[in-house]
């Protein structure tokens, strides 16, 4: 397979340049060459935005570059266990690629926000306005290309 990582980051930085989330993003980035239609893809990932629904959990890249490692490396029989760690590992290997540059794979921790008290509410379901403004404060983009670029790295790699 003729991966061109830099063009699967500039791929998916486009991708969430035109407003779909960082998970969504990702995953288009990659649309080409995963067994699954635009479509799917786009509602499989469409809860990952925000880490997770604007939680500011997991980032929706890690999600992202998980669900792309389940179809590289499936673990579809529950009792298959050298499979569940194969895909277990492949995860890992992504998350830790990430966490080196990044320095956590926790959207809130990447973002620079707090982890808001106990018993506080949630963040508002409501997504921000995709604005300049918006783009200027936020390292999603960058965030975005660099979960593409790792999983392209692999690819190359692996062929």
């Amino acid at each position: 397979m003729d991966i061109n990582p830099a063009e699967r980051q500039e791929r998916a930085e486009t991708y969430f340049m035109e407003g779909y989330n960082c998970c969504q993003a990702v995953l288009l980035a990659f649309e080409d060459v995963l067994p699954v239609d635009r479509s799917a893809l786009l509602r499989f990932a469409s809860g990952f935005g925000g880490g997770m629904a604007r939680m500011r959990e997991v980032c929706g890249t890690v999600s992202a570059m998980a669900m792309i490692a389940g179809f590289l490396s499936p673990a579809e029989d529950p009792s298959d266990m050298q499979q569940r760690r194969d895909n277990y590992a492949l995860v890992q290997c992504f998350a830790s690629a990430f966490k080196e540059q990044k320095g956590s794979i926790v959207c809130r921790e990447i973002l620079g926000l707090r982890k808001p008290e106990p018993g506080a509410p949630m963040e508002s379901p409501m997504p921000s306005p995709r604005t300049p403004e918006y783009y200027k404060t936020r390292p999603c983009a960058a965030t975005v290309g660099l979960a593409a670029r790792i999983v392209a790295d692999y690819l190359k790699n692996v062929g």
